[in-house]
């Protein structure tokens, strides 16, 4: 394990602690950002515990959070990704689908990422060229065959709303998005697609799926890498595909057709 992954993974954890000490069956009372995004008072301390590690153990990088939305990046320096809080609406109601995604960009590509989502259990981390890893274990994608009745597609009110999707497979909207790449990964979804993630939203998933031998594309193609913030605004959305091989994305993609504007 190298010396930034290490520790990008005990930070994860760390701060999946610090969110898991917020956390509340009763939910939390969020508040609603300008986007119409919700935030909660653990996404802010989660935020600020995560960038102060960062400064301190990498002083020289720069750092890209959700809650920070910084645009000020020097290009030439690698970029931290963060989503402190992957899941806001579901923690702030007590459900236990939520974690903390980060990731290491060098010269704008996914070099290294650690996702961690305590009430499940799952630590999941990767480093370009080594692989990934869930709970320290190495794995690789292993999909359900493609007609098994469990297969499923994992997706999101806002895909459902702006697109028609003619996919076969039952649909599951966990409401997180850094964790169905992950649930991609593992093979317990066979295709997922999202609408409208945000480069924190993906950054890290993206890694850990690809280094699992799976598979993800901008849609209809592309890739969001390499992100360099001074040409891509944050908020810029970057709909995605995952799939568990190449094929499995090739074969459905033509079933994801943007609706027209009403």
């Amino acid at each position: 394990m190298t010396e930034t992954r290490i520790f990008a993974q005990k930070l994860a954890e760390e701060t999946g602690e610090l969110l898991n000490s917020h956390f509340k069956l009763s939910g939390t009372d969020p508040k609603v950002k300008a986007d119409r995004t919700v935030v909660t008072q653990a996404d802010m301390a989660a935020d600020e515990f995560i960038r102060s590690a960062i400064q301190t153990a990498y002083p020289d990088d720069e750092i890209l959070t959700e809650e920070t939305n910084n645009l000020d990046i020097d290009p030439d320096k690698p970029l931290w990704v963060i989503d402190p809080l992957d899941g806001t609406t579901n923690f702030s109601l007590g459900i236990h689908t939520w974690g903390v995604s980060i990731a290491r960009l060098v010269a704008g590509i996914p070099e290294t990422a650690a996702l961690c989502f305590p009430r499940h259990e799952e630590v999941y981390s990767a480093q370009r060229g080594a692989g990934a890893f869930l709970n320290g274990m190495a794995f690789t994608v292993q999909p359900l065959h493609p007609n098994m009745p469990t297969a499923f597609f994992a997706t999101c009110s806002k895909s459902i709303r702006r697109y028609d999707l003619n996919i076969q497979y039952k649909f599951r909207m966990l409401g997180a998005v850094a964790y169905d790449f992950c649930l991609v990964a593992r093979g317990a979804a066979l295709l997922g697609f999202h609408a409208n993630p945000k480069i924190w939203d993906i950054a890290a998933g993206w890694l850990v799926l690809e280094e699992a031998g799976g598979y993800a594309s901008l849609h209809p193609q592309g890739s969001p890498f390499p992100y360099l913030a001074h040409q891509n605004a944050p908020e810029t959305p970057f709909p995605v595909l995952l799939a568990a091989d190449k094929q499995t994305a090739v074969k459905y993609s033509p079933a994801i057709i943007k609706k027209q504007p009403q």
